[in-house]
């Protein structure tokens, strides 16, 4: 399934124990449900450049941390967090959750399965 490697995968396990997910199929139903929420592209700019979710924001998970605060100062606005496929979307979250955001979620699946489910540009 996965090209990573065992220590990689261990520290996203370790994240998926402390953080909130959902299916990608479940995205479009849960934006709908909170209109003040924001969707957030984790991955790399020429990655988000090639195509992304239509009304995502890019903010790298190289740089997330660092800007969060000034691009959504409050730590109780639910954000949406995807990557290519759940991996480091998952690690952003974990950072976002112990800098105090209380309502960051991981899509699982991410792009791969997002790029099906709902409108896109690039």
């Amino acid at each position: 399934m996965s090209d990573h490697s065992p220590g990689f995968l261990a520290l996203v396990a370790q994240a998926r124990g402390r953080i909130r997910e959902i299916d990608a199929a479940d995205l479009a139903d849960a934006l709908a449900r909170e209109p003040d929420a924001a969707l957030i592209d984790v991955r790399e700019e020429s990655e988000y450049a090639g195509g992304h979710v239509t009304g995502a924001e890019h903010l790298g998970k190289g740089v997330i941390e660092r800007d969060i605060e000034a691009r959504h100062p409050d730590p109780q606005q639910p954000l949406y967090l995807y990557c290519g496929g759940g991996y480091r979307s998952a690690l952003a979250a974990d950072a976002l959750r112990a800098m105090g955001y209380g309502r960051v979620v991981s899509v699982d699946g991410g792009w791969r399965a997002l790029r099906e489910l709902m409108p896109t540009e690039s």
